[in-house]
């Protein structure tokens, strides 16, 4: 079916521009310019914001080997769900993906069964043991975008210069899990009197800011491109602002968790709120939040990471780290802008733009011949997240029960219906799994 699609009537915000309320015309899975024709199919988008496909660069899949948690199919649903049409896909499976055959695997799992498209991470040592590099140029020609043993932390200071001037070489960017483990020592969440009050051991900023601070130096070294994981602390913004200042390439994302909890949430939400790094206190949630308008922070990612409900029923100090986050993520940045933390302009920086520019993507965003990747969003419908009833295979989410003002009812990737949450789209259009490929 090659007809040409019309939405009509939304008003259609891209970056860089001015939103307008205008048509967007899409044929053979890409936006054209074409006049309106008795033969197209028309899709009433009246008062709808039509948003560029967001692109989350931080997501486990847990395919292959942890598909108990979650797979390509069931993440990816969750991720266009919320309007999400690229997700980066981490390496901490089972195997771990550190050789060429892993990265085809996860590929081809989702030319077949993913809803969106899928960006697979290589990792940065071979097993995530933090010793011995994997083959950086082979995992690119295997298709692979960027390097990270996120989930383990590159302990020795030598070995991740090695791996930041290996990436440099085949111009990958690292994502690092910054967090000294010897500093924190065991700790389960953030060190303070929260963590005294309950009895738990806490894990203190410190840890994470001594790993920034080197992993910022060797940046600067080796010159490699370093995009700094999940961020928490207002000192560890402190120094990535000066980082940048000093002419490092560096840039750094944020989770919407912790743009919206602290350390008290652990009272109510129990495990559904024990991650690494953890939530930390109001004075650096406002210190985040102050980044994203200052532009110090430069991309907004989920840190997606499913956990079976047995495993997160564990006592508090046994249960594995990580939240679900995708479903969630369109959501809480619409109430970020509501709340006048950003404006539209802003938000499409951090979750299509930044992306974008960290893994080195060209070509203009829904622009005439670009691939149509685009979500319609419906600003003004409430609704309430219920984890159990979401996509995901997994339920560990502290936003189970909120109420939101705004959701994504459409979501397409290549000119495909891929979400459609009240089922209007003309049976020609229905959604189904299966996308090609590409690198952004």
């Amino acid at each position: 079916m090659n007809r040409l699609i019309r939405f009509s009537g939304a008003t259609v915000r891209i970056p860089g521009r001015s939103p307008e309320v205008r048509d967007l015309a899409v044929q053979g899975g890409i936006v054209v310019d074409a006049p309106a024709s008795e033969n197209d199919i028309v899709i009433d988008a009246t008062g709808l914001e039509l948003l560029p496909g967001l692109t989350d660069l931080h997501v486990h899949l847990r395919d292959p080997g942890l598909t108990y948690k979650e797979d390509i199919e069931s993440g990816t649903r969750c991720a266009v769900s919320s309007g999400v049409t690229s997700v980066v896909a981490l390496a901490n499976t089972d195997p771990v993906n550190d050789n060429p055959e892993t990265t085809r695997y996860v590929i081809e799992q989702a030319e077949s069964r993913a809803w969106c498209r899928v960006l697979p991470v290589s990792a940065a040592t071979m097993g995530l043991n933090g010793e011995e590099l994997a083959p950086y140029h082979q995992m690119l020609d295997a298709g692979c975008v960027a390097i990270s043993d996120d989930g383990a932390t590159v302990e020795k200071a030598g070995v991740m210069r090695r791996v930041m001037e290996y990436a440099r070489s085949v111009n990958l960017p690292i994502l690092p899990h910054c967090e000294d483990r010897s500093v924190r020592a065991g700790g389960v969440m953030n060190a303070g009197e929260v963590a005294v009050s309950l009895g738990l051991p806490g894990n203190p900023r410190e840890a994470e800011e001594i790993c920034l601070a080197r992993d910022l130096l060797l940046a600067r070294l080796t010159g490699a491109h370093l995009h700094v994981q999940h961020v928490t602390t207002a000192g560890g913004i402190n120094l990535i602002r000066n980082a940048k200042a000093e002419g490092v390439r560096v840039t750094a994302e944020v989770c919407p968790h912790h743009l919206f909890l602290t350390d008290e949430a652990v009272r109510e939400c129990g495990t559904h709120a024990k991650m690494a790094p953890p939530l930390r206190t109001a004075s650096d949630v406002d210190a985040l939040r102050d980044a994203l308008r200052e532009g110090v922070i430069d991309v907004i990612a989920t840190d997606h990471a499913p956990h079976a409900r047995h495993e997160k029923d564990l006592p508090f100090e046994a249960a594995p780290d990580g939240i679900i986050g995708l479903e969630t993520l369109m959501p809480l940045c619409l109430k970020l802008v509501a709340e006048g933390v950003m404006d539209w302009e802003r938000l499409l920086d951090l979750v299509v733009t930044g992306p974008r520019r960290v893994l080195g993507a060209s070509g203009d965003v829904l622009g005439t011949g670009a691939p149509a990747d685009f979500c319609l969003v419906d600003c003004s419908r409430e609704w309430t997240y219920v984890a159990d009833d979401g996509q995901s295979k997994s339920n560990n989410s502290p936003f189970d029960t909120w109420t939101f003002t705004g959701r994504v009812t459409t979501t397409f990737v290549d000119g495909v219906c891929r979400w459609d949450l009240d089922d209007v789209m003309p049976d020609s259009l229905k959604p189904r799994a299966g996308v090609p490929f590409q690198r952004p």
